[in-house]
């Protein structure tokens, strides 16, 4: 996960970067930036009626360009990035649906019960024509979704029950608006009365009742009382200019901040005495200024301070953002971290989206889960504070600069999906490039196979999780009651191979002691390092082989190691060595005699047991090999104290075989430690 987390990230700082540098192309170009600001004056008539339709300003009545200037002027200051934005939305000939209601239950849980938003329906009468003509209705529809205003048709021949209880007798237009300033509170209904179906008479009417919800101030002492006003909103953003009502973005804002932010707007049109306004900081109209707890922020001043719907609602979003924003932004996170699955996984294509696929349900699946206790605490009173001390975080770290920047780069990815598609996409290929380059570096096999060989060890997984039982998974050592049951090792002994064999994983095998067979003698380290100059380098390839390798041992070294195992059982005592001490301390044991006397005959040296784990048994053969241990060679211990060559215990427990090949005690339990007695003497047996 940390690695996909790294990834993203390194994505994220890859489009800051790449916006930037278009940022640069731009301004190389056509020798402006996106904040730069634009002489109104310079503007063509069309253009400077794109700019009042995006910020919903009636121009119907402005025939002069004159007019349609100081209108925008009156508005506010205008960047380049924003006339850009507002030229390509006119250019963009995508069609805005529109919802068809087909009864009073529809109508009533997208009309009546949304409480964050305004509708315009029109009411299609029994046997009537509509009030508003398609094209009309086509153009309206796509006015007032700008502003972030749905449309609807209801026709009453669906339901004429409900348009009678409504008193709908005649096709009309109705307008859904909430009622107060509170969030969820309830919506009213109003019907249009005007005689003109125009497009701009029905705008009109939309932003006039959405304007008056909006608290008005038209004079300097209401100014003063309001701003030193503390009440339950913690953020009021005030709009000082010289119109009639605020622009319909302002108004739709409103609605959709409904018991979050406080919208307020000031009309300066006929004040005569501006001086209050000196005193907070108000030195020019129009102007956006956000009063929080931690002080005064002019909206317009850095990157991407649009005077526009999208622009602000953004900004907004970050300042005073809901439970539910920070839920799909974690959900967007989460699927984007997910999706990196796809390029980090190596081998077959049907393998890539199978662990996709899972990753998917398992990042999703964790997320619910762990967003579940998050809303119960946040229900909780006694979090009001740590509640108010989150949003003072947001607010302090979201009116930087880096967080303008970051705001101006969403919007703009956001509204080009295929660029960012598109770079995530080469941000993945690249990532698959390095995984790969890395894996071949390594010699792992998985890169190279197909779909067909995954499949197949697919099958073999499944087949062996269904007919296996699946074992412990805690790593050596682990303490159990069962270990100390005698019951349990005697059945285990006496039936085999009616045992299933566990899925036991081979991480174990990495914690088990290993050190080297050392002899007493008169040689010196310097001699033993030049007799086996390459013993450490040979054993550790030979390792990386025998860790590598499925091969098993052969079926006739099993037996015969097993029929010495029970022999062992009944020459030695339980109490001495639990079996296969005749290769430890027992005097009669052939075996040690043979061992021991070789090394005699080399040089008169005894096995160094200082250098062995106090828990091992000491023995000087390998029951697997049936081979005397060498000096120098490197040993490995299982739990149950037995004693074997390195690689030949790895081959043992690698194929699968994971128990001692003398007691078949299981080589991830842990046993109690071995006792030594009283050390034996060097001379042979008798």
């Amino acid at each position: 996960m940390w690695v996909k987390l790294c990834c993203l990230l390194l994505y994220f700082l890859a489009l800051f970067v790449l916006a930037r540098v278009f940022e640069a192309v731009a301004w190389y170009e056509s020798g402006f930036l996106a904040t730069q600001l634009v002489d109104p004056v310079a503007l063509s008539f069309r253009k400077l009626r794109t700019i009042l339709e995006c910020r919903g300003l009636g121009h119907s009545g402005l025939p002069e360009k004159k007019d349609v200037r100081e209108l925008v002027e009156k508005s506010g200051d205008l960047m380049e990035g924003e006339l850009y934005s507002a030229l390509k939305e006119e250019e963009a000939s995508e069609s805005v649906s529109s919802t068809n209601f087909s009864g009073e239950m529809h109508f009533y849980e997208l009309v009546e019960d949304t409480k964050d938003g305004i509708w315009l329906v029109q009411v299609i009468a029994n046997d009537r024509s509509p009030l508003v003509g398609k094209v009309h209705w086509e153009k309206m529809v796509k006015k007032v979704s700008r502003f972030g205003i749905r449309t609807g048709t209801f026709n009453c021949s669906s339901d004429p029950r409900y348009c009678k209880r409504r008193g709908w007798l005649k096709s009309t237009l109705i307008m859904s608006v909430p009622q107060t300033s509170t969030s969820k509170g309830k919506v009213m209904l109003k019907e249009y009365s005007g005689r003109k179906i125009e497009v701009e008479h029905i705008f009109k009417w939309i932003t006039a009742h959405a304007a008056s919800r909006i608290k008005t101030i038209y004079n300097s002492e209401h100014l003063k009382e309001e701003w030193n006003k503390s009440d339950q909103y913690r953020v009021k953003i005030y709009l000082f200019a010289n119109l009639d009502q605020p622009p319909a973005f302002f108004s739709a804002l409103s609605v959709k901040f409904t018991g979050r932010v406080e919208f307020i707007f000031v009309n300066v049109e006929n004040w005569d005495n501006k001086s209050y306004m000196a005193e907070i900081g108000i030195y020019k109209t129009p102007s956006y200024i956000l009063r929080t707890p931690e002080g005064i922020y002019r909206y317009g001043n850095n990157t991407g301070e649009f005077i526009s719907l999208r622009a602000m609602d953004s900004f907004l979003r970050s300042l005073q953002p809901e439970v539910n924003d920070l839920f799909v932004l974690s959900l967007v996170l989460v699927n984007l971290m997910a999706w990196m699955d796809l390029f980090i996984t190596q081998g077959a294509t049907i393998k890539r989206f199978v662990v996709l696929i899972s990753t998917l349900g398992t990042y999703n699946s964790l997320l619910i889960i762990s967003w579940l206790p998050v809303l119960g605490f946040l229900q909780l009173p006694y979090l009001d504070s740590f509640y108010e001390y989150s949003l003072k975080l947001f607010r302090y770290s979201n009116t930087t600069t880096l967080a303008s920047w970051v705001r101006a780069d969403w919007m703009f990815y956001s509204s080009h999906p295929a660029l960012f598609l598109s770079t995530y996409l080469g941000h993945g290929l690249l990532i698959d490039y390095f995984e790969k380059k890395r894996r071949r570096n390594n010699n792992t096999d998985e890169v190279n196979a197909n779909n067909l060989e995954w499949l197949s060890s697919l099958w073999d997984w499944y087949t062996s999780y269904l007919f296996h039982p699946i074992a412990s998974f805690q790593h050596f050592p682990f303490d159990s009651d069962w270990d100390e049951d005698p019951d349990l090792f005697l059945e285990r002994l006496a039936f085999p191979d009616l045992w299933l064999h566990p899925l036991i994983p081979t991480d174990y095998i990495k914690n088990l002691p290993m050190w080297r067979f050392q002899c007493l003698g008169t040689h010196s380290d310097e001699e033993m390092l030049e007799t086996f100059p390459d013993s450490e380098s040979d054993s550790d390839s030979e390792n990386k082989e025998l860790f590598s390798s499925d091969r098993e041992v052969s079926e006739d070294d099993e037996l015969n190691t097993f029929h010495r195992c029970s022999e062992g059982e009944r020459r030695c005592g339980v109490e001495t060595c639990s079996c296969a001490s005749q290769y430890c301390h027992r005097e009669p044991c052939e075996r040690k005699a043979r061992s021991y006397g070789s090394y005699s005959s080399a040089g008169d040296m005894e096995p160094d047991w200082s250098a062995w784990p106090s828990d091992m048994l000491h023995c000087t053969e390998c029951v697997v090999c049936l081979e005397n241990f060498a000096k120098g060679c490197l040993l490995m211990g299982l739990p149950c104290g037995h004693v074997f060559h390195q690689n030949c215990i790895v081959m043992w427990l690698a194929g699968g075989r994971h128990c001692c090949p003398v007691c078949r005690w299981a080589s991830y339990k842990k046993k109690q430690p071995y006792i030594h007695p009283q050390p034996l003497s060097s001379e042979p047996p008798s």
